[in-house]
């Protein structure tokens, strides 16, 4: 297995990139942290997808860490990188972006690591290929 260290955001491109909408607060108003988790879970799905070509299927959210909240109106965007790959298996870190809709400021709200597994028509776990 190899280990790979998640490199920083910088010049990188989001997998996810949405706005956070009324509709996904709690009565509260505030942003649903499960709205939040969908989002890193599309980016990491979209990311091992491209990389196991072909389907996946999240296995594991192995840790989430929660740094700040998200607002409506916030841009949030998601990176995510894989960090270490298996027979079968995928690890992604993945984070999430808040770029606040008044002042402009970008914060890092949250990340996790994410597994995901490559799985053939049949949905049975499959190899990861080499890299091309």
């Amino acid at each position: 297995m190899n280990e790979i260290e998640p490199p920083s955001r910088a010049g990188r491109i989001p997998a996810v990139r949405t706005l956070a909408m009324p509709a996904d607060t709690n009565p509260s108003g505030d942003i649903f942290g499960g709205w939040l988790l969908a989002q890193m879970d599309i980016a990491a799905g979209t990311v091992a997808h491209e990389r196991a070509r072909g389907r996946v299927v999240t296995v594991a959210l192995d840790a989430m860490s929660f740094h700040a909240p998200v607002f409506v109106g916030d841009l949030v965007s998601c990176y995510a990188e894989v960090v270490r790959i298996g027979r079968t298996s995928l690890s992604l870190h993945v984070e999430a972006w808040a770029k606040r809709s008044r002042t402009g400021e970008e914060v890092k709200v949250t990340e996790g690591r994410f597994t995901l597994v490559a799985v053939d028509e049949d949905r049975r776990p499959r190899p990861v290929p080499p890299e091309s």
